[in-house]
């Protein structure tokens, strides 16, 4: 099992350096990367290192796939990336039909491929509106993988609920395509509105006894990411969560 802090979720964070030197103490010592802390890779490897910290994972864009593969590349071997995933669309870039989001996903195939051909695993790792259903019916996020047969999914569980649907139905449904799991929890209604709702693990109202273990019945292999979209504290949050996570995952069985 793999737990890794999203370091979007610590964007706040006025120095991000010396925040890898804080996270060991607070029993963190693997993260999930984001562009925010692409811009000097060598500089944060080194800090990475100087403070045990892994990054297995990471989180980048299609645009700038596309656009400069090899650059991408270079930042995932720098820092030791082994499972990428494209993370999000502009609403101005969502497709509005099921043949945008085929396409969409026959992008992300050929990103997928020429990824594996150097070892590395990539994705697509959802929100809320993938799972709006489209004017025929049809659900963007089936057809997106159902287009896209050579990647995986990082799937964010709280952004499902958010998207009206059941995430254990999707768990389900796609245990083989299952790479990694978003652990994150929703506020009670009218609760943290200063933080859009989202709050610390454990503290919500989603049910992570059964989505954990759903999780471990789906695969033995998944990254296990926590993330809140808009921590007031991120450090504490990210303290309170990493030891709620280990909590549950002692009170979940195989």
């Amino acid at each position: 099992m793999t737990v890794a802090l999203q370091l979007y979720s610590m964007r706040d964070c006025a120095d991000q350096i010396d925040l890898l030197a804080q996270l060991p103490s607070l029993g963190i010592t693997q993260v999930e990367g984001y562009g925010g802390v692409y811009g000097d890779v060598a500089g944060y490897r080194a800090a990475m290192d100087a403070n045990g910290i892994t990054m297995a994972s990471g989180h980048m864009g299609l645009d700038d796939i596309e656009g400069d593969f090899d650059a991408t590349m270079g930042i995932v071997q720098t820092l030791g990336i082994k499972r990428l995933f494209a993370p999000y669309l502009e609403e101005k870039d969502r497709p509005d039909t099921a043949d945008g989001w085929a396409a969409l996903g026959q992008r992300l195939n050929a990103a997928a491929q020429k990824y594996a051909e150097r070892g590395i695993t990539f994705g697509w790792h959802n929100h809320d509106f993938e799972f709006v259903a489209l004017a025929d019916g049809t659900t963007p996020m089936d057809v997106l993988l159902d287009a896209a047969p050579d990647i995986v999914w990082e799937a964010d569980l709280a952004w499902i609920v958010r998207g009206g649907r059941d995430p254990i139905e999707y768990i389900q449904r796609y245990a083989g395509r299952l790479s990694a799991i978003h652990v994150k929890d929703i506020a009670v209604a009218g609760t943290n509105m200063d933080e859009d709702g989202w709050c610390d693990l454990g503290a919500g109202t989603m049910d992570w006894d059964v989505l954990l273990q759903a999780c471990r019945t789906a695969s033995n292999d998944l990254i296990y990411a926590l993330e809140h979209d808009k921590p007031s504290d991120p450090i504490g949050y990210s303290t309170r969560s990493a030891a709620a996570f280990k909590t549950l995952w002692e009170a979940t069985h195989d």
